[in-house]
């Protein structure tokens, strides 16, 4: 899993920062009015822009988030390499108790197996299980982010009297004076004030604890050979 590519990739900014509101005076210059095809000036619209990328490196909410989610997956990696290790360690004890001859029943040795195969679906379900804890808090802090910038980006707006405010990926070519990047996100920090500390770890899956085996009955038949044990998962 790589949340945190997956993460870079998301839509965090998608829906941010299309405004539409009411004109009032404001020092910069407005953008250059369309004309009509007989030559006359349409209404005035005073534009900016924002450069996302800039906004997402430098806004403190957005990288908390991105260093939540660091640590979640660095939790991930370590239960994942975890329940590895431990599939490993008891595949291979098992293998060499085979090679020895210490299994002096077919019953201990299928014990051994079923043993395997239940530690492998354990791990299976509580990796899926955190995983898509990993994804809803991911999902929510995308809304938070999302409703912040929206709503900032609003008042903003509104109070600087623009009538619109476009991303800088979504144009061909817009000039720089109309940058208002640095302007958005020192309001954006100046109002944003963290909350609590790094994020706590979802519960840990419940998993149903292993029966005791039945002492196996002795014998001096060597059990079947065993088929190829995958402790690859």
């Amino acid at each position: 899993m790589n949340f945190i590519k997956h993460y870079t990739k998301l839509a965090l900014f998608a829906a941010a920062v299309l405004l539409m509101t009411a004109a009032s005076c404001d020092n910069k210059p407005a953008a250059e009015a369309p004309k009509t095809a007989g030559g006359a000036a349409l209404e005035s619209l005073k534009i900016r822009y924002i450069d996302e990328d800039s906004i997402m490196a430098n806004y403190n909410l957005a990288k908390d988030i991105n260093e939540a989610m660091l640590r979640r997956q660095n939790q991930y990696d370590a239960a994942q390499k975890q329940r590895a290790n431990e599939i490993s360690k008891f595949g291979s004890a098992m293998q060499q108790k085979y090679q020895n001859n210490q299994y002096l029943t077919e019953e201990a040795f299928n014990a051994d197996q079923a043993k395997l195969q239940k530690m492998q679906a354990d791990a299976e379900n509580y990796l899926g299980s955190l995983q898509q804890s990993i994804q809803n808090e991911l999902n929510q802090s995308q809304m938070q982010l999302l409703d912040s910038i929206d709503n900032f980006m609003k008042d903003y707006a509104k109070k600087k009297g623009f009538d619109m405010v476009l991303r800088k990926s979504a144009t061909l070519f817009i000039d720089e004076k109309y940058d208002v990047t640095e302007e958005v996100v020192e309001g954006l920090n100046k109002r944003y004030t963290k909350v609590g500390g790094k994020s706590a770890a979802p519960a840990k899956a419940p998993e149903a604890a292993p029966a005791k085996p039945a002492a196996p009955t002795l014998s001096t038949e060597k059990p079947a050979t065993p088929g190829k044990v995958d402790l690859k998962k």
